[in-house]
Formats: structure tokens, sequence, C-alpha cells
């Protein structure tokens, strides 16, 4: 099967299509209790990058319900930690956070909106070339691969190598090439939301001057102002007095001078923006 990307005009935005899709991955399917968890695409663990999954049963009580790291679950101790942490706790924490940013986007719209752009430029700029020269070298060396396949077809063609070395070579080249496009794609995704980050800002302004409900958390609000959370192993493991560090990004880009770090609770959570 041969796929040709981005020849005909989208029938959704790239962002559209990004929400969907974060909105089916993690858990896809009920659990036994018949509810799919709002946080499946959106919770990972901080330090191994592996989605948290919900713990809960008809037996337990609903506070008591908790997060856990899925690496950790799946692949033990020696892999990463359990990085337990309350549903409850982190719904507060989340609906915390959410109403933080939309207060200051909807009272003081053009004050969030410099430091959501405005304070990232300089950095922007530096992640664009960097990721606009990669993108170059990678394309020169899928070219190269070019060549090297040709020269490796002709010499194989008259007899200057086996088939065995050919097959080998072939392999390992298609392999690089294979690995090269995919990365470029990443690139080039990524080149194209940096494009999009005022119209992101003004989107995440504009659903936060609309009316809507804040008494708890729920998946439109995820959908709407949330991208990733990010939750850190207690200091102290196991702890039912320490809490988790927890990182909120937001659904516009990049704000790398972070928002004022709000304390809820036991736990800490570092608001700041990102794609």
């Amino acid at each position: 099967m041969l796929i040709f990307e981005n020849t005909h005009e989208p029938i959704v935005s790239r962002e559209l299509f990004g929400l969907v899709q974060k909105r089916y991955e993690g858990r896809k399917r009920p659990d036994r209790l018949g509810d799919v968890d709002k946080y499946a695409g959106y919770l990972y663990c901080a330090d191994c990058g592996a989605k948290m999954y919900l713990h809960r049963g008809s037996n337990i009580k609903s506070d008591n319900n908790y997060y856990q790291c899925g690496g950790y679950q799946a692949k033990g101790k020696n892999y990463c930690t359990v990085h337990s942490i309350k549903a409850d706790v982190l719904d507060k924490l989340v609906l915390d956070g959410i109403k933080f940013m939309t207060d200051l986007a909807r009272e003081k719209p053009q004050e969030f909106y410099d430091i959501a752009v405005k304070s990232n430029m300089a950095n922007a700029e530096k992640q664009r070339k960097e990721s606009e020269v990669k993108h170059s070298k990678l394309q020169t060396r899928i070219k190269e691969l070019d060549s090297i396949m040709s020269c490796l077809y002709e010499d194989r063609a008259l007899d200057k190598i086996t088939l065995e070395r050919y097959d080998k070579l072939a392999s390992g080249y298609e392999k690089e090439q294979s690995e090269i496009k995919a990365e470029l794609e990443t690139l080039s995704i990524q080149l194209e939301n940096m494009e999009h980050q005022d119209k992101a800002v003004q989107d995440f302004i504009e659903n936060a001057k609309a009316d809507l409900e804040m008494e708890e958390l729920t998946p439109k609000l995820l959908r709407l102002f949330i991208s990733r959370i990010e939750v850190y192993e207690k200091p102290e493991k196991h702890s039912k007095t320490c809490g988790n560090d927890v990182v909120i990004h937001y659904s516009f880009h990049s704000m790398h001078k972070p928002m004022p770090v709000l304390t809820p609770s036991k736990n800490r959570t570092f608001t700041q923006a990102a794609c």
C-alpha cells in the first residue's frame, strides 16, 4: 500500500484531527463498570512517558480511586515506579488549573495573549530554525540513500556483489529510509503547528469566554483546554501525606515561561502551556 500525504485539501484542520485522535488514545473501551476514563489520551507518567491508568472497583469507595503508571504496571519496579495519585486529588488540581488559566484569559485577554505568545517567540524561533535545519539534513540523506540504492542495484545486476550481500545492505538502507521519512513527517507537523500558535491562543481565549460549567472536571473541559498532563513520583514514595508534582500542558503552543504555581491540597501543580 502506498500513502501520499498532503496532496488534497483537508476535510478538517490538523488541530481538530489531533483533538479527536487524542480523545481515543489510551483505554478506548469501557472498564468493568461501564465507563471510559476521561483522562484517556491525556494522562502520562512524567518519568517514563507511559500512559497512566485508573484503578477502581465496585467495592472501593470512589474517593479511594487512584491512577498509577502503566509502565510500572506492565513491567515492574525495575522499569518505573508506581506514581500513585488519587483520582479526586488529580481532578481538583486540573480543574483549579483550568479555572486559573481561563479566568486570566477571560478577564485579562491581552495580558494572557502577551504571556502566551510574546514570551515564547525567541524560543519558538530557535526551535523553528533547528527543526528546519534538521528537516533539510534528513531530506539530503534521503537523496543520498536513493543514490546508494541505485548503485547497489547496479552492482548486483553486474554480479559485483552476492545476492545475500545485496539483500542485507538493501534491507538496512530501506529501513533507514523508512525511519527518516517518519521523522520528516513528525518535523513537518511540528513546523506546521508553530505556524498556528497565534490562532491556538486566540481559540483558547474564546473558549475561556464561553459560558461553561466548571463545577466538576468533564471530558469537554479536557478537550477544550488540555493537551497533556504529566504526573511525577512523590518525593517520598508511597507516602500518604506527600503529594505528586503535576505539570499541566494546555491546548495552545508552548508557554515556556511557567505560570504561577498553584498549591491546592497537598499536591503542587505547575501550570504551563505546551503543544
